[in-house]
């Protein structure tokens, strides 16, 4: 499947983060913990050079627990700092914040003494839908971000001030023009970060389930109760027959199948999974 999904406000979102990193300390780099590699965007590059970088692996709760142990343990060997959060739960702040000030703890000192107090300030930053403005909202305690269930709510800069004088800047979900393969674009597009009325969800879903199929096994067939089978597309009519997508004649509801299995993948109602 072919996703092309650039919307011009993004192009405008790199330049207005090229120009404001300058501006900024750190940068709080959101990665899907389902797909980590592919919420990495080459075009942020440019925006990270130079900078302290922290990386948040939000919605773990959500993949493999091990594969994302180990994405974090390979991004600690790289020297970066790195964590792993669920940012729709309370209590972010207590994680996040001190890790800010440590990470500008030589600023921080430099400027004290001189007598001069500064608080750190931070961009943030990710795919659609990784959940920044979740996290931003968490953090400040009350809904002062927009948030939404899908990609592309927040459509520009916004800067919000914590109690404890952090500031930190939320920006645009943002993509980038063309995808390196396929892969990339298709596990993007199942954890919602490509709005669905731009892809095939049918194409997705046997995808989907292929993918499962060789890396999860048990999590889809102990999920729907059926049996293996090499066959995509018997899988997909066993899953219909269990939950009942049947048409008339006898043939499965392809379309709703389809819907349900991206549907129960992005609750976690299939397990905790990671794509890549």
């Amino acid at each position: 499947m072919n996703i092309n999904w650039f919307p011009g406000h993004m192009t405008k979102s790199l330049r207005m983060m090229e120009n404001e990193v300058k501006n900024v300390d750190i940068i709080i780099y959101l990665l899907d913990a389902r797909a980590p590699m592919s919420s990495f965007n080459p075009k942020f590059k440019s925006i990270t050079k130079d900078k302290s970088v922290l990386y948040i692996l939000n919605k773990y709760d959500l993949a493999d627990d091990q594969k994302t142990d180990k994405f974090i343990e390979e991004l600690k060997k790289d020297g970066f700092v790195a964590i792993k959060l669920n940012a729709a739960v309370s209590g972010s702040l207590k994680t996040i914040e001190p890790i800010l000030k440590r990470i500008s703890s030589s600023k921080i000192e430099k400027f004290g003494a001189k007598g001069i107090t500064i608080f750190p300030k931070a961009m943030v930053i990710g795919v659609p839908n990784v959940g920044k403005s979740t996290l931003i909202n968490n953090l400040v305690g009350k809904a002062k971000t927009l948030t939404g269930d899908k990609p592309g709510v927040t459509r520009g800069k916004q800067t919000i001030t914590l109690e404890s004088g952090i500031q930190l800047i939320d920006t645009p979900g943002t993509l980038w023009p063309s995808f390196e393969n396929d892969k990339i674009a298709m596990n993007l597009a199942i954890i919602g970060s490509i709005k669905d009325t731009v892809v095939d969800i049918n194409e997705l879903a046997f995808y989907l389930v292929k993918y499962l199929k060789e890396n999860y096994p048990n999590n889809i067939f102990e999920r729907y109760g059926i049996e293996n089978n090499d066959d995509v597309y018997e899988l997909m009519h066993q899953i219909a027959s269990k939950r009942g997508f049947l048409l008339r004649g006898g043939d499965f509801d392809l379309d709703r199948t389809c819907q349900m299995l991206i549907n129960e993948f992005r609750k976690g109602l299939i397990g905790k999974i990671t794509l890549d």
